[in-house]
């Protein structure tokens, strides 16, 4: 099949994703190894954003397709009511690799569905039905975590789920709660407490966060925000609940993105680095408190593909490639590279406002003028950010390019060589975006 039929084909019989299918123009790829992809007539392109922030370990590890092969030829599926060897070694492992009293999982197929199951836990557990959310968040796009994401892509999937109350996040999109971290923390939460006051902490079952915020901005949260976060929740007994979907297994620079605030929540979700995107799984974990309530009263949930046995056996192997060939501590490493390029692109280009990184999981932001004004609207584009899109892909980059942003979120498996090699295509970029620049 040539590059224009396979294009035509995919456009005419399948749906693609936020877009209008006739709008879409779909990259064309043939196969992917390691940090790169391949079109069908050759072209390397650099994958700066780890596809959708999920490749954790780079395309095509050639031990877990080994192990893969292997479990292909064992067991594939049984029903959830089972219990199978690798079902058991995976829980057990992920009980040593969650800290805290997190030992317990119920295992899905993407973090979407984790998300849900964590809201019907979490329901059940309290006896509550409202769920606290943030603004800059994505938590999925099924219909309840549709509700939870505040992010625009909410509004024309509205109404959902009753009972989601959106906050505003330590860091919104306009508004400031204060120059410096401990600012920043005491305003936010003084906010949210007096928002717990007028909702009824009674009320209010869980606050789902991204532990760092992914998609919305790459937003690690400000010095001891977790911590207090923490201590106002537990005050009216209300569940935290980190999605991990994202920042977890390595990307942060630690194997999960609430580690950095010293925290351990009661319910945690995760999905994509989880099998780096080689075949779907996701899973809920939760509190010992938790868990053991469960044992006592009925789970109302299930799925066709809960603890599917060949995702498991996936999730395995990649554990072992997670940790065995150190890519937690390369992301670590790696993050004063990341945060050199930036601030060099910052100095040398006007259209660059800022970045931000933690581990591996970073972000740029353009500006149209001097005041720091974003280069696209909230919610829109503008032709110099289409332009600087077309500029990656033309260099053999590819990420997100999303209003005012782009994403730097490269496999956790890439060296420094490769990284600075990355932000050079960047730099070489970046004139498209200087001539929008007004000064």
């Amino acid at each position: 099949m040539n590059t224009d039929e396979m294009i035509e084909l995919c456009k005419r019989h399948t749906m693609y994703t936020w877009a209008a299918g006739g709008a879409v123009n779909p990259l064309p790829i043939d196969r992917a190894e390691g940090i790169f992809l391949y079109t069908p007539d050759g072209k390397q392109i650099l994958d700066f954003n780890s596809q959708l922030m999920s490749v954790n370990i780079g395309h095509g590890n050639p031990k877990v397709i080994a192990a893969m092969k292997e479990a292909l030829d064992k067991l594939i599926y049984v029903f959830p009511g089972t219990a199978t060897e690798i079902r058991a070694k995976v829980s057990a492992r992920l009980a040593r690799l969650v800290p805290g009293d997190i030992n317990t999982f119920f295992f899905t197929l993407g973090g979407a569905e984790a998300n849900e199951n964590a809201i019907r836990a979490a329901k059940l557990y309290t006896g509550r039905q409202k769920i606290l959310a943030r603004y800059r968040s994505y938590h999925g796009a099924t219909n309840a975590t549709m509700q939870l994401t505040g992010d625009p892509r909410r509004w024309a999937n509205e109404p959902g789920m009753p009972g989601v109350v959106h906050v505003f996040d330590p860091s919104p999109y306009n508004y400031s709660f204060g120059e410096s971290d401990e600012e920043k923390t005491a305003r936010n939460l003084e906010y949210l407490e007096e928002l717990i006051m007028y909702e009824g902490p009674q009320t209010i079952a869980a606050m789902f966060i991204e532990s760092v915020t992914g998609t919305n901005g790459i937003l690690p949260p400000p010095e001891g925000y977790l911590k207090g976060l923490r201590a106002l929740l537990d005050q009216h007994g209300i569940l935290l609940v980190c999605d991990e979907v994202m920042a977890g297994f390595g990307r942060t620079g630690k194997m999960f993105g609430f580690e950095h605030g010293g925290i351990v929540p009661d319910i945690v979700t995760m999905a994509k680095g989880l099998t780096s995107s080689y075949i779907p799984l996701g899973a809920m974990g939760v509190s010992d408190a938790i868990a053991q309530h469960f044992r006592e009263n009925v789970f109302w949930g299930g799925l066709t593909y809960n603890s599917h046995a060949f995702s498991l056996a996936t999730a395995d192997a990649v554990l072992d490639v997670i940790e065995e060939d150190g890519l937690v501590e390369n992301a670590a490493n790696l993050q004063s590279v990341m945060r050199s390029e930036m601030d060099r692109l910052i100095e040398k280009h006007p259209s660059v406002k800022e970045g931000r990184c933690i581990g591996l999981f970073g972000m740029m932001d353009l500006q149209k003028n001097s005041r720091g004004e974003p280069l696209a609207p909230y919610n829109g584009s503008h032709p110099a950010m289409v332009a600087l899109g077309k500029a990656f892909m033309e260099a053999g980059l590819f990420t997100f390019v999303r209003w005012s942003s782009f994403m730097c979120n490269p496999p956790l498996c890439i060296n420094e060589e490769e990284l600075r090699a990355g932000f050079a295509i960047i730099d070489q970029c970046l004139g498209v975006t200087d001539e929008a620049f007004e000064g």
